[in-house]
């Protein structure tokens, strides 16, 4: 059955690759990003998900069309690394903005025709890294923490309508996020090991999941009759991380992350 489609952050790496994919599979997909996308699958509407009036704008534009919205798929954000006592007010803030508060302005936005339509299904797309704090990138883990946290929270507000919400915890999927992400300035006491961390951190992006790989994950997402709050998908090595922090000593645990991170 063909589904209605909202997917953010589709002008490139993940989230063009899912809008096309369900696009392809006869699905009516609506691609919001800051640019238009050209893509004979899927429809662009140019959007900055950070302003609350694009948004509301793009939600009615989709509405004219259609008499439901089936699926949200909250895709946008950004990274950021740098040390904590670098980053500055104006950077924590943008990344928010974008990681925590544009996610649930279109959460809001949707919920009223989920409601109606008394079905609904959303995916906060987050991180293996918002179970820990990774070094030089503590925001951006702290930013989809903060987003799972309110997917946990929306749980339970929105069942009664039949609207499930989880969070999607990504591992390095192979992407250009690096190019986009915020970067503080590095001061001097940190410059050698954060420049042995960023050199990994992006060796494994280089070697990470294929984005044709999350798409067909999350399809086989959408087709289960009901969600647990939390997925996570990712290679086995990341993956392993969450359960190795529930189970192992705090200090033992960061030893190991250390180690995996070439600072120890």
């Amino acid at each position: 059955m063909s589904k209605t489609i909202i997917i953010t952050g589709t002008s490139s790496g993940i989230g063009f690759v899912l809008a096309e994919y369900f696009g392809k599979k006869g699905h009516k997909v609506y691609g919001l990003s800051r640019k238009h996308t050209e893509s004979s699958y899927f429809k662009s509407i140019p959007t900055d998900v950070t302003d609350n009036n694009a948004v509301q704008q793009a939600i009615a534009e989709v509405l004219k069309t259609e008499s439901r919205i089936d699926v949200l798929i909250n895709n946008a954000g950004m990274g950021m690394v740098g040390a904590v006592e670098d980053s500055s007010k104006e950077d924590i803030l943008k990344l928010f903005n974008l990681n925590l508060v544009g996610a649930v302005q279109m959460m809001s936005a949707v919920m009223p025709k989920m409601r109606e339509n008394q079905f609904g299904q959303i995916i906060n797309v987050s991180s293996i890294g918002s179970e820990m704090g990774l070094p030089f990138r503590g925001f951006y883990s702290a930013s989809k923490s903060a987003l799972d946290k309110v997917t946990e929270a929306m749980r339970y507000e929105v069942y009664p309508w039949n609207v499930y919400v989880c969070s999607l915890h990504l591992g390095d999927i192979k992407t250009n996020i690096a190019e986009n992400r915020v970067r503080t300035k590095v001061s001097e006491p940190y410059k050698s090991v954060f420049d042995k961390v960023y050199a990994l951190m992006n060796s494994h992006v280089g070697d990470g999941t294929e984005p044709l790989e999350v798409a067909e994950y999350v399809d086989q997402l959408l087709t289960k009759k009901t969600w647990k709050a939390h997925y996570y998908f990712g290679k086995f090595g990341q993956k392993i991380g969450v359960p190795l922090k529930w189970i192992l000593p705090q200090g033992t645990y960061e030893n190991l992350m250390k180690k995996y991170n070439k600072m120890a």
